[in-house]
């Protein structure tokens, strides 16, 4: 990929953004376009994928700019309906990469499987009856997945955990390489349920994979300079716990802006409340990758969230601090994706975008992911520090107005920039300024 900036890129035809993409990416201009001009799948294919189907419901796909991870160069797909979340990660990737970009690792890449053990009048004879048959646990739950285990992955070790009223849950730690592992990880719970049944005594429960994967968490940083913060950029739609790139920070230093979102970082650590929210900026960018790479966005936010609260209280996954004088942002949270198997075999638009963003690896795409995350969540964390949320978000609406009102290419701007301008964003509003300027 010859570079992941592309100054101007808004202001290009879709027919020009795509012909731009293709040519930094590699990927066939007729395949890009075939994929994302159906949708991604029609009724017949839908109908084969969840039930009482009547259609398909499309939601637009676009790439995030800008990004660098680890010294990489990406552009990186994402789906997602809320007109801010795409302009505001690429915006604030931009302000990071001029310091160097994100750092991103795995801590480890394990998911959870859980099988629960009911009804035992001995907790801890059971607990050292399962240590001592932990060998043929993982034999039995190897067993399960022979095909994962020839490509180098499978069941590594057993976790035992005692709970309330006579419970034990056991944990097998499985490594699922480049799926996110949800079947796999089902099988080896369903084959070493009765078996560690049986070795206790104890009445087999459920058997299925957590959702909370700590054990496969992303861990993401970066730095930037308080003078990036300042820089104004041209106008570009955007919302959600974020606002437009263009928001004018007035008299604020980069410094005010920097101890601003300091602030609002230490407001999300002593509040829940605002913590829900803080999180929920992070989220946007992460499940627009996700939903574009054809993953479990469901699964993500419900691990995310969980891992938000695993403390007894819940918390920001994002800290910001000053270091001297830059600006630096960390962010944890456990994020299993596959880049095989499920959706990905079925859904042309989800392997174009795995094509799009280039990625060698499940671990890759998650590193990937938690970076536009973290992007997203300094682009909010700027707008509340300078202007706040709602002047993006009207921009924003009006815009939306204005095509509700019938508004087409170019009207659009011009009518939202009225109604703008006169604080009255209806579509009564609208339609006035849409027949004026048509002189209709």
């Amino acid at each position: 990929m010859s570079g992941s900036r592309l100054p101007g890129f808004y202001k290009l035809s879709v027919a020009e953004r795509r012909a731009l993409v293709a040519e930094r990416s590699g990927v066939d201009p007729k395949v890009l376009a075939s994929a994302l001009d159906s949708g991604g799948i029609d009724c017949a294919t839908a109908d084969k994928l969840v039930e009482n189907v009547l259609g398909t419901y499309a939601l637009p796909f676009g790439v995030a700019l800008n990004v660098q991870v680890n010294g990489k160069d990406r552009l990186v797909p994402m789906v997602v309906e809320e007109p801010s979340v795409i302009a505001a990660a690429s915006n604030a990737a931009r302000m990071v990469r001029n310091a160097g970009g994100f750092t991103a690792e795995m801590t480890e890449a394990l998911m959870i499987s859980q099988i629960e053990l009911r009804g035992l009048a001995d907790v801890e004879l059971a607990l050292r009856l399962l240590t001592n048959e932990t060998e043929h646990l993982l034999t039995v739950a190897r067993g399960a997945v022979p095909n994962l285990v020839e490509r180098g992955g499978g069941p590594r070790s057993i976790e035992l955990r005692p709970l309330v009223n006579g419970r034990i849950v056991v944990h097998v730690l499985v490594d699922c390489r480049d799926a996110m592992g949800a079947n796999l990880v089902n099988s080896i719970a369903e084959a070493v349920g009765p078996v560690a049944a049986g070795i206790t005594g104890a009445e087999l429960g459920l058997r299925i994979l957590s959702n909370l994967s700590d054990r496969r968490a992303v861990q993401v940083s970066c730095r930037v300079h308080p003078e990036d913060l300042v820089l104004s950029r041209p106008k570009a739609p955007l919302g959600g716990d974020s606002a437009p790139p263009s928001v004018p920070t007035g008299v604020l230093t980069g410094d005010a802006i920097a101890d601003g979102i300091v602030a609002a970082s230490e407001f999300a650590e002593a509040d829940p409340y605002r913590a829900a929210t803080h999180n929920k900026g992070i989220m946007n960018g992460i499940d627009a990758v996700v939903i574009a790479t054809g993953n479990d966005f469901r699964a993500v936010e419900a691990g995310a969230h969980a891992f938000a609260a695993l403390s007894g209280r819940y918390r920001p996954l994002s800290v910001w601090r000053r270091d001297g004088e830059a600006l630096v942002g960390e962010l944890t949270l456990p994020l299993a994706l596959g880049i095989v198997g499920g959706t990905l075999r079925v859904h042309p638009t989800a392997r174009l975008a795995l094509s799009l963003v280039r990625v060698e690896s499940a671990d890759d795409l998650a590193l990937i992911a938690a970076s536009v995350g973290l992007a997203s969540n300094l682009a909010a964390l700027r707008a509340l520090a300078t202007e706040g949320i709602q002047r993006g978000h009207m921009s924003l609406h009006a815009r939306s107005v204005a095509v509700a009102a019938g508004a087409q290419g170019a009207e659009v701007e011009i009518v939202a920039g009225r109604l703008s301008e006169d604080g009255s964003i209806t579509l009564e509003a609208a339609r006035r300024a849409l027949s004026a300027m048509r002189g209709s």
